[in-house]
């Protein structure tokens, strides 16, 4: 399982709604700027690019500067020890839905 700081770091960064829909758009996108990101967000550019850096921290998004633009895109591999974590806990939880079914069963055939 993914080393808990690095898991930590993932939720806490996707854990504010605003800097989740900022996530959401960047994974939409190839690319974005931060100013792309500022326009209908209804948030100030500083605000968004607290945002990203957060978000960059935490290995979601990565930078491409050129000229005076800062593009940002999403990295998948940033989600990995999230994944990784709920897959471990999936597996745990399928095995407790599974005996609690062959029990009902049991009761009431």
């Amino acid at each position: 399982m993914a080393e808990a700081a690095t898991i930590n770091a993932v939720i806490r960064s996707l854990a504010d709604p605003t800097r989740r829909a900022v996530f959401e758009r960047v994974v939409k996108s190839d690319e974005i700027t931060v100013v792309e990101l500022t326009r209908g967000s209804g948030v100030t550019q500083g605000a968004i690019s607290q945002h990203l850096k957060s978000l960059k921290q935490a290995g979601l998004v990565a930078e491409r500067p050129e000229g005076r633009n800062v593009y940002y895109r999403a990295q998948p591999a940033g989600l990995a020890p999230l994944v990784d974590w709920m897959s471990h806990y999936g597996v745990f939880w399928r095995e407790r839905f599974a005996k609690l079914r062959k029990l009902l069963k049991e009761i009431d055939p």
